[in-house]
């Protein structure tokens, strides 16, 4: 397309360049042409058509070959031109003609056509000018522009105006358009929205004829909405009634501007809001009515209110001044009213809370964290009494933040609080029990695993970390943890063990013996799921019952041997009598004397045995006297010495024949020696070595120290040798308090008794340390021994 030409032209330059006015049109044809076009477009409707009519006038006005009106619409513009039979425009003079008039531009603007954009034959000097005229809303938004195209003479000034005029028409007539269409579409907006409305709407006049309906009160009664226009409201009463004698079945009340009420039908339940606003004359008043189907709400609001009466937890809508709402059933039995109604007349609020301050911090904490859980509060029922609750607790809050309503659930947990109180009470009363007893007492697992152990377990030395998450029966001796394994899988099959007697290991790791029992504890489906484990530790008891049934023994012992050795006395008593006469008979050979003197010497030496059988036997009480240690050791040799000599055991004695006496009890002191003995006589049988025992006396630092060494096996555990009832002999050989015994013994005389493996061979040694008799103990001690005699 070749460039063009344009140029703006003022009426005052039109005159200087002296140019005539070619047409002369009459100012009364144009107001005539004017005034129809506004006739056109007030009864137009169809924007198209009136405007292909307003350029054709438009451009016979002004003696135009031709008009256009182009139309903006967002990014779009819209062309509309004077009917002809053969185009006027070439597709690059429409596209020429649409950018131009796109322009912004003030005023009137000529530019020459260009020379291809159309299909009149012109040359570059005789081209047609082209007449751009904005039209601009009130309010200065552009709506399009008028183009006039004029082959041969220029627009005058009175044309100018015409122009101007005609867009200023052309301006109204689009803004109109544009009111109309979207009062259009309004309106058909308004229809539809009324239509896709679920609740029924009616509007009727004031004779009671219906003006308008929306669709789903037609579709509900089955009739198009044209087909209830002009009917009578009465028509209608088959959905509801109101209950008044109004011939509309809505109305109750024609004198107030709204209404709003509940009515129901056979199974329907409607909310009818009424509205009264002026018609289109002033003596017609229009009824708009609105039925909202609210029988599903009911029928919520009805099982709502069911289930919040139905809950036995309270539940209340309350003010922040403490005023209630709204509450359920279990609230007004919790508090102690007789109704909803009373008690949400009442005004709770200062009645509520015993303290006043409880309820200032209650509202600080839901002022503060806005939601409240677990929050225990001890509220007042009507009769006084206290409530303890557990609540859960919401504030509800307004635009600004301030709490304009508490809704909460509340638990009543007084019961509960007696019942934690009384149990509380009866643990701390178990508790007290528990650490008070001088028994142990542990709690195990079905795995025989430690869970609880009381405060007597800690106090007798043993450390939680030992008891806790261990095996109970390590701390039983291997020889009985069977027995306890039994006990205890006895106990698991739900049956009670009661006083078993097993040796435990203390916390010292010396061994105790202890009397357990063990119960079984139960889950609520009567499963055992525990053990409890009563110990009592018996060892000083059973200690003092075998001192007893040993010194029965002893004592019936005693007794026998007294009778047995009384009896032996007599016949010996005659063997030594006859011996005696034999020997003084001087007719006997000297061969036969020889015998003589044999059974002489050995039967003394059987009389010396009983004797000291006799003395070891007798009961007598304790008493403290010198005592000859070498004497005492001698005469405990004695009465081992058949044993020795017939099982080959070696007996040395180094005695210190410079001992100076002890102060003692002479008999338990040969008790403690002939212990001793025993113990080395049966460690040396047990060896492969020809039996020896080295008995060694002497004295220093005030003391007589008796030593007996053998070749034996040695011990196993020298520091448990002591024990009660720690023995390493086999079963029915020992009871292993006999060396209990005499460190007890020697114990009581103020001395020390040791034992030890030997170092430089075979065996063990003992050492029993007894002090000397000093002058001040032993002059008493003299004395009474002279005075008993």
């Amino acid at each position: 397309m070749r460039g063009t030409k344009s140029k703006v032209v003022s009426r005052p330059a039109r005159r200087r360049a002296g140019k005539p006015d070619d047409v002369d049109l009459p100012a009364v044809r144009h107001a005539d042409e004017l005034m129809e076009l506004a006739v056109d477009a007030a009864q137009s409707r169809h924007l198209p058509d009136f405007l292909n009519r307003f350029a054709q006038r438009s451009a016979r006005m002004l003696n135009a070959a031709s008009g256009a009106v182009l139309v903006f619409r967002g990014r779009e513009t819209d062309f509309y031109e004077t009917p002809q039979d053969k185009p006027l425009f070439s597709h690059e003079g429409r596209g020429w003609l649409i950018s131009a008039a796109s322009e912004p531009r003030l005023g009137i603007e000529f530019r020459d056509l260009p020379v291809d954009a159309t299909s009149y034959t012109a040359s570059e000097t005789n081209r047609p000018t082209v007449a751009f005229v904005s039209i601009a809303a009130s309010d200065g938004e552009r709506l399009g522009t008028l183009c006039l195209i004029r082959r041969n003479a220029p627009f005058t000034n009175d044309e100018s105006r015409v122009l101007q005029a005609l867009a200023s028409h052309a301006a109204l007539s689009l803004e109109n358009f544009r009111r109309f269409s979207q009062l259009e579409r309004s309106k058909r907006q308004w229809v539809e929205d009324i239509d896709a409305i679920s609740d029924y709407i009616v509007v009727h006049d004031r004779s009671w004829n219906i003006v308008r309906t929306n669709r789903s009160l037609s579709s509900h009664l089955g009739v198009p909405p044209v087909a209830l226009v002009g009917e009578a409201m009465a028509s209608l009463r088959q959905i509801v009634e109101a209950g008044s004698d109004l011939p509309c079945p809505f109305c109750r009340d024609t004198k107030q501007v709204r209404e709003e009420y509940v009515a129901a039908s056979a199974d329907r339940i409607f909310l009818i809001s009424t509205s009264r606003t002026p018609g289109l004359t002033d003596d017609d008043i229009r009824t708009i009515h609105v039925l909202k189907d609210i029988t599903d709400r009911r029928e919520a609001e009805r099982r709502y209110r069911e289930l919040f009466d139905s809950i036995q937890e309270g539940l209340f809508f309350a003010t922040p001044d403490g005023r209630f709402m709204d509450v359920n059933d279990a609230m007004v039995r919790m508090l102690g009213y007789a109704s909803r109604d009373e008690l949400l007349r009442a005004d709770v609020g200062p009645h509520l809370y015993p303290a006043p301050a409880a309820r200032e911090r209650f509202l600080s904490k839901l002022a503060q964290y806005g939601v409240l859980r677990n929050y225990e509060e001890t509220l007042r029922r009507k009769d006084g009494t206290l409530l303890h609750t557990l609540q859960n607790i919401t504030a509800v809050r307004d635009a600004r933040g301030r709490v304009v309503q508490i809704r909460g659930l509340m638990l009543d947990v007084t019961e509960q609080r007696t019942f934690q109180s009384q149990l509380q009470r009866e643990r701390d009363f178990n508790q007290k029990i528990l650490n008070t007893t001088q028994s142990m007492i542990l709690v195990l697992d079905t795995a025989g695993l430690i869970s609880y152990a009381n405060r007597r377990c800690y106090e007798m030395g043993y450390q939680e970390s030992d008891l806790i998450g261990h095996r109970l029966v390590d701390w039983i001796e291997a020889s009985h943890r069977q027995d306890f394994e039994d006990a205890l899988d006895t106990t698991a099959h739900g049956q009670q063990v009661e006083n078993i007697e097993l040796r435990v290991r203390r916390s010292d790791s010396s061994m105790g013996h202890f009397s357990i029992s063990l119960s079984p504890m139960r889950d609520e489906q009567k499963t055992v799921n525990s053990v409890v484990v009563v110990m009592t530790d018996i060892t000083d008891a059973t200690l003092l019952q075998a001192k007893l049934a040993h010194s029965e023994k002893m004592a019936t012992i005693g007794r026998l041997v007294s009778g047995v050795a009384h009896e032996v006395n007599n016949p010996l008593a005659a063997i030594l009598g006859f011996t005696d006469l034999l020997l003084e008979n001087p007719e006997m050979p000297a061969s036969a004397r020889e015998d003589l003197q044999i059974i002489l010497q050995e039967t003394q030496r059987t009389k010396d045995i009983v004797q000291d059988l006799l003395s070891f036997a007798r009961q007598r009480p304790v008493q403290r006297e010198l005592v000859s240690v070498n004497n005492v050791l001698r005469q405990t040799i004695k009465l081992r010495s058949y044993d020795f000599a017939s099982h080959g055991v070696e007996v040395l004695e180094e005695f210190d024949e410079a001992l100076p006496p002890a102060l003692g009890d002479g008999q338990q002191l040969q008790q403690v020696f002939l212990n001793i003995l025993n113990n080395a006589y049966d460690a040396v049988q047990e060896s492969s070595e020809r039996g020896r025992i080295t008995i060694r006396t002497c004295h220093h630092d005030n003391a007589i120290e008796v030593s007996i060494a053998d070749n034996g096996m040695g011990i196993v555990d020298p520091q448990r040798i002591f024990d009660p009832f720690y023995t390493t002999k086999h079963a029915g050989k020992g009871t292993g308090l006999g060396l209990s015994i005499c460190y007890g013994i020697v114990r009581a005389h103020g001395g020390e008794i040791q034992c030890w493996n030997n170092e430089a061979g075979a065996g063990s040694t003992f050492m029993v340390r007894i002090p000397l008799a000093d002058t001040e103990s032993a002059a008493p001690a003299v004395s009474a021994k002279e005075a008993g005699r």
